[in-house]
């Protein structure tokens, strides 16, 4: 029974939010919306973020993933399902969280887009400026 117990895991990147189940014994299946990593994140780039975690704990192809991502574009949502796929795999096994800490995969990305001022073309651009 507590082999087809599901693991949660939350993660966040700019506007998108992943929500991530794993569990313990599987067979390697890693779905993001119900279609396969490879499919769902074309570039290899995106495959790679998302796929970290199992590759640093050396649970590739032992653990089942399910991947609920939702909101802004593909780079955010690959961070996301990136801290989201760490996150469930400490709740599994606390034992893997000083490998994931050490690769910085439990860390949120704070970095989010800048707003736009009045005054100002974009956030930091500004009109030009004429003088005569």
């Amino acid at each position: 029974m507590a082999t087809s117990l599901y693991y949660w895991g939350t993660g966040r990147r700019k506007e998108s939010v992943a929500r991530v189940r794993v569990r313990g014994s599987g067979s390697g299946l890693f779905l993001v919306n119900g279609r396969k990593v490879e499919e769902y994140f074309p570039r290899i780039v995106w495959q790679k973020q998302a796929l970290g975690p199992l590759e640093v704990t050396g649970l590739q192809g032992k653990v089942d993933v399910l991947v609920n991502a939702h909101g802004g574009g593909l780079t955010g949502q690959a961070g996301a399902v990136r801290l989201g796929v760490a996150r469930a795999l400490v709740e599994m096994n606390p034992d893997l969280r000083p490998i994931l800490k050490r690769h910085g995969m439990l860390t949120r990305d704070p970095r989010m887009v800048e707003r736009k001022k009045f005054g100002h073309r974009k956030a930091r651009a500004i009109y030009q400026y004429s003088k005569r």
